[in-house]
């Protein structure tokens, strides 16, 4: 398992520049990110090298944000890699809130990040399934 960092941002020109500079100059790096938007406001979801220092920051710097777990899952980079995933999460009726790729490859596979609805069911199906998690340490650092 893994922390995101999630940011709510208004929809204002600059406000996605600020944060990433916040991060940038306590040096923190992003590693993955996602935003998803309404007219009013974002959601902007990152992972980062260090999430306890990164929440500390935007927190003080007055940014509404929350943490959450989520998965990294290697994925094969091949046709179809993803949806063999997915085909097995559906069958052991594990369901996904949403997820995210990102560059940076694992032992030649694609990453993906998951958040899904019930984790320990994930942990406990994933592996018998041959479904890899990639450690949130080595995440962290790619």
């Amino acid at each position: 398992m893994a922390i995101q960092i999630s940011v709510f941002l208004e929809n204002k020109a600059g406000r996605l520049s600020h944060v990433t500079r916040i991060l940038g100059e306590s040096g923190i790096n992003i590693r993955a990110l996602s935003i998803a938007d309404t007219s009013d406001y974002g959601i902007l979801r990152i992972i980062v090298n260090d999430p306890a220092k990164a929440y500390k920051i935007l927190k003080e710097a007055g940014f509404t944000v929350s943490e959450t777990d989520v998965i990294a899952v290697q994925v094969p980079d091949s046709p179809g890699g993803l949806a063999d995933i997915l085909e097995q999460m559906s069958e052991e009726d594990l369901n996904i809130e949403y997820l995210y790729a990102f560059l940076g490859t694992a032992e030649n596979d694609a990453l993906v990040i998951f958040k899904v609805e019930d984790f320990e069911k994930a942990r406990q199906t994933f592996p018998a399934k041959g479904i890899k998690f990639l450690d949130e340490n080595k995440l962290y650092q790619l």
